[in-house]
């Protein structure tokens, strides 16, 4: 993808693009100028013929729009119909690893040495930051990305 597409998709016209994706049925420039808050449909119309312009929608024959492709969004990842930070699908793996290792520990805990009780408890802090910060981190990406797609 160009440059100038990523550019493009940004601001309003993500939140439109948004919209119709969360959708996920044909919409028409009145639905989406209520839902963006837009001020007339002619504005959210504008924003959808972007969109249609760069490849990411279509119009059927009853003049609604319909997503064609989805975008590829600088640090989210598509999962179905939602956007997710990347940070966010990380803090779900060290999740993971996490709930692991507490079962790991809570299962050996009697059975075990001193040497292992205190590496498996600092593998299981040291899991638990790394979850925190990608948490963390996925929240505020997720709020600069609602942030820039309000203005």
């Amino acid at each position: 993808m160009t440059d100038t597409k990523n550019a493009e998709l940004e601001g309003i016209t993500l939140n439109v693009y948004m919209h119709v994706v969360a959708k996920g049925k044909p919409v028409g420039p009145r639905d989406v100028m209520k839902s963006a808050n837009l001020s007339s449909p002619s504005v959210a119309y504008r924003h959808l013929q972007k969109l249609e312009d760069i490849g990411y929608l279509q119009k059927n024959e009853y003049g609604e729009y319909t997503v064609k492709k989805k975008a590829h969004i600088s640090g989210h990842v598509w999962l179905g119909c939602r956007l997710m930070p990347k940070m966010w699908v990380y803090s779900l793996v060290f999740l993971a690893i996490l709930i692991v290792e507490v079962f790991i520990v809570i299962v050996h805990f009697p059975v075990e040495t001193v040497e292992f009780k205190v590496f498996f408890l600092l593998l299981t802090l040291i899991t638990g930051l790394a979850f925190a910060v990608f948490t963390v981190e996925g929240y505020l990406q997720n709020r600069r990305k609602m942030g820039n797609a309000a203005e």
